[in-house]
């Protein structure tokens, strides 16, 4: 898609990604780190006349599918609530913060920078859910108030998931001339080292062999990694998942 915008002179193109790619430790948030390695590496082509931007999601609340509407559905058929994990903490947005984000990227956008809505403090997941069972006019049953509507149980992270997301690779975040928009230049592996991977991995999911996929994948992260001023690869928690 990048490529044919490119070929028809699109003026300007927002991938849309998620904070699930800065250090990734699953699957989706491996491939969409290797898609924003692609844009970062297209933009800074100097025949390419497209202006490329990323923007970086945190959660949205409300969306489809979001944790909302799971507690919402958990706390109108009685509970329990299910957590994965009492410490873990996430980043949120509105609908219309996401939208603005995606609008005002596309006008900031040249070189294949990161954008990130400034989201204030992480949030913890448990203090979400409790304060969505007091909204519904109920309390949560615990070991305390036994006789409460709503116990929270936690049933373990699942694989690849962190207890905590990152907005950015690195440090060098600026402001930009909407107060409420941070912006990155990361770092980014050249096309022409890029390009062989990729083709590789074209290979592998064209025969559908999800290992070679993993493998590849893990490949593009080991590289994108020492990229950064690792020493050693193995440091990357998704390597490890990539390989299970």
């Amino acid at each position: 898609l990048a490529d044919a915008c490119v070929d028809a002179r699109i003026p300007g193109v927002t991938m849309i990604s998620t904070d699930k790619a800065v250090r990734p430790t699953s699957v989706m948030g491996s491939s969409k780190r290797v898609a924003e390695l692609y844009i970062q590496a297209l933009a800074r082509q100097p025949n390419v006349e497209t202006q490329f931007g990323i923007v970086r999601f945190g959660n949205v609340l409300d969306c489809s599918g979001s944790v909302v509407q799971h507690f919402r559905q958990q706390i109108s058929a009685g509970g329990p609530v299910t957590v994965t994990h009492e410490e873990i903490t996430r980043f949120f947005m509105s609908i219309p913060e996401a939208t603005q984000l995606v609008l005002q990227a596309n006008n900031l956008a040249a070189k294949g920078e990161v954008f990130v809505l400034e989201m204030g403090e992480p949030i913890r997941i448990v203090d979400l859910a409790r304060t969505m069972i007091a909204l519904s006019g109920m309390t949560e049953k615990t070991d305390d108030n036994p006789y409460g509507d709503i116990e929270i149980t936690y049933v373990g992270l699942r694989p690849g998931e962190k207890l905590h997301e990152e907005l950015f690779i690195g440090q060098a975040v600026t402001d930009t001339v909407h107060p409420h928009i941070k912006m990155a230049m990361e770092r980014f592996m050249p096309l022409e080292e890029l390009h062989p991977k990729l083709r590789r991995l074209d290979i592998a999911l064209e025969a559908h062999a999800a290992r070679a996929v993993r493998a590849m994948l893990k490949k593009i992260l080991e590289l994108d990694y020492c990229a950064a001023g690792s020493a050693d690869p193995a440091d990357l928690p998704s390597l490890r998942v990539l390989t299970s």
